[in-house]
């Protein structure tokens, strides 16, 4: 999150009515409902995973036990379980 200078950005009115009810304080302004983005999105991880997951996937239809993809891929044989029998 970064910091911007109120009267930089708003125009003097608004500021004017935030000062009314917030003066010299911070204030948090959230994103629209709809702007946000899910976990991992900006930085691409979230596809990254999904491509792992697939990979994983494919190795265990093709015959790769559990432990060889846990170890393979350094995740517990839970959480290969997990990525392999999600439906």
């Amino acid at each position: 999150m970064k910091y911007m200078k109120a009267n930089e950005c708003l125009p003097e009115h608004l500021l004017l009515e935030i000062q009314k009810y917030v003066c010299g304080e911070f204030i948090y302004i959230p994103a629209p409902q709809g702007s946000r983005k899910k976990w991992g999105e900006n930085s691409g991880i979230r596809r990254e995973l999904q491509v792992r997951n697939e990979k994983i996937r494919h190795y265990f239809r093709e015959g790769a036990s559990i432990d060889q993809l846990s170890e393979q891929y350094c995740l517990s044989a839970d959480s290969i379980k997990k990525i392999v029998y999600k439906k």
